[in-house]
């Protein structure tokens, strides 16, 4: 009894020294401090006398995922692990083989060997499947697998893998492995640079910096930023990237929080690289959080011509925040807005819809802000390029088929079924794409939409109340053509599969750096951008 009255006591304690001393949580002490003791009272009770034992760890995880749930996808609680592979992101440094995975329950999936490292000299590719690392079944590995491959430069881990059904094994000598923020810079033609950024890491300025004097010093006299796909990442990076094309102490962008110290306005610091030379800024649904800062910026201050389609929406900045035992919690610590005063969040999740359903901002309640030049721009959730090649592609339908693992497993096949001697004349025909779609039923993909999900619903109620034998048929009609809307909606956005089908496919034959090549030639974006920066006029005609 004494040891619970003493628990109690110094929760009590300890509750009125962190939440006293911040402002924020004055008011709402005691209810705080309340629930802190109902749930430590709660959580001991079940660990102690559960019927099946307890993991207090998993509980725990799982309490505050499920508490963080109710906030937005980027509050995050992160422990060890997650906090390493945060500190890999932000930094691009790791120890390894040199290649990403993808972890299952009983195997790791070699997703993308990187040219020239580990993984790669020891000959593992795309596809591959390591099922046991030196003495240790994946299957049986308790942890994140992918770990066991991890480990100090120069040493040694034996791979055993699974290729086309047959099992190899091969010893891999670890090595310090590099993620580049700029896996590609080149000339598209001879006037016209092109610098893909993928990360905003602590490099991602530097090597921008370094990708555009480069360029120029090879004659570039025009540029093509390519932020497709890029989901953002520091704050700071984003605003050191626009400083290269515009002059110091112009605005960037204001964070405004709840909080006063969150409230920022971050200004360029440094002389720029180049005011003048022409720009497009290539984006598309995957570009987020700070890809949007820098082409939400650059279209505000008329400094660059966006091409591509709608970005995601990602208009809220995260901090983290350092808690015990090496974990960590990211918090959203305010919304940030673009020079001109709009704030591209595209999903509302403090006002959900009665299925606790975030909610996009409705067209009609766009609000309308200026460029520099007097352009029109609009708040709503992303940035809308100045040039529109096509709104996002993603019904529900293609986002299945890109989760199920279908594409980049075919791509597999092809290449093993495909010997290609110039990857940059692939095009892939109408029989590759009817080809596609068999291998798709051949591995029994299916998808049930949010219909289909409540016509049934509706009919197991029918069935309750003893109407179902008067719809029964009409039922069944309805999942028909619900099904054939479905192979419809696939032959519909056949040029975006193939896109990905061939991104996928080129990839296995002349990893990442060749894929860019291979966009030069034959992206449309990329042509796009191209010939609007040929035509000075033109390019002037956006940003008026």
């Amino acid at each position: 009894m004494k040891n619970i009255l003493k628990k109690k006591i110094l929760i009590t304690v300890l509750a009125c020294t962190i939440f006293f001393t911040g402002t924020a949580f004055k008011n709402d002490f005691f209810e705080i401090a309340k629930q802190i003791e109902i749930f430590t009272t709660l959580f001991k009770e079940i660990n102690m006398n559960y019927v099946d034992d307890t993991n207090p760890g998993d509980l725990m995880d799982t309490a505050i995922k499920s508490m963080l749930e109710d906030l937005d996808p980027y509050t995050r609680f992160m422990n060890e692990q997650d906090v390493e592979a945060a500190r890999i992101n932000n930094t691009g440094d790791y120890t390894g083989i040199g290649a990403r995975v993808r972890t299952f329950k009983d195997k790791l999936l070699i997703v993308e060997p990187y040219k020239d490292y580990p993984a790669d000299k020891a000959g593992l590719k795309a596809g591959d499947e390591i099922i046991k690392v030196g003495n240790t079944l994946v299957a049986d590995h308790k942890d994140d697998s992918g770990d066991l491959l991890k480990g100090a430069p120069e040493s040694t881990v034996e791979v055993t893998f699974i290729r086309q059904g047959k099992t190899q094994t091969v010893t891999i000598k670890r090595a310090e492995v590099e993620i580049k923020a700029v896996p590609h810079f080149s000339l598209v033609d001879d006037k016209t640079g092109y610098i893909v950024l993928k990360k905003f890491n602590r490099k991602a300025s530097a090597e921008t910096n370094y990708a555009l004097r480069d360029l120029k010093a090879q004659g570039a006299e025009r540029i093509i930023l390519d932020l497709r796909g890029n989901p953002g990442g520091l704050l700071n990076e984003a605003i050191n990237i626009v400083n290269l094309f515009v002059p110091k102490g112009q605005l960037v962008v204001t964070t405004k929080s709840k909080i006063k110290k969150y409230n920022k306005t971050y200004l360029t610091s440094r002389e720029p690289i180049d005011t003048e030379i022409p720009l497009v800024v290539l984006i598309d649904g995957g570009s987020a959080s700070a890809s949007e800062i820098v082409s939400g910026a650059l279209q505000d201050l008329d400094r660059a011509v966006i091409v591509g389609s709608r970005s995601f929406g990602k208009g809220l900045v995260q901090r983290p925040k350092i808690l015990t035992y090496g974990t960590q919690v990211k918090i959203t610590i305010s919304r940030y807005y673009t020079p001109s005063g709009r704030c591209i969040q595209a999903l509302d999740y403090w006002n959900r819809n009665e299925k606790g359903e975030a909610v996009r901002t409705a067209q009609e309640n766009y609000n309308e802000f200026k460029t520099k030049n007097g352009r029109q721009v609009f708040d709503g959730g992303g940035v809308f390029p100045d040039v529109n090649l096509g709104a996002n592609k993603n019904p529900e339908i293609l986002k299945a088929v890109v989760t199920s693992n279908l594409i980049f497993n075919y791509a597999t096949k092809y290449y093993y079924q495909n010997d290609i001697k110039d990857i940059n004349s692939l095009k892939l025909s109408n029989t590759d794409f009817s080809d596609f779609k068999n291998f798709l039923n051949t591995n029994k993909f299916s998808y049930e939409t949010k219909t289909e999900k409540t016509l049934l619903k509706a009919y197991e109620v029918s069935k309750l109340e003893g109407l179902s034998d008067n719809i029964t048929k009409d039922y069944n009609t309805l999942i028909s053509n619900l099904k054939r809307s479905k192979n419809l909606a696939i032959d519909e956005n056949k040029s975006y599969l193939l896109e990905l089908l061939t991104e996928e496919i080129v990839k296995r034959y002349v990893y990442r750096e060749g894929l860019y090549d291979y966009y030069k030639i034959h992206n449309p974006e990329i042509k796009k951008a191209s010939e609007i920066l040929k035509n000075n006029s033109t390019y002037l005609s956006y940003l008026k």
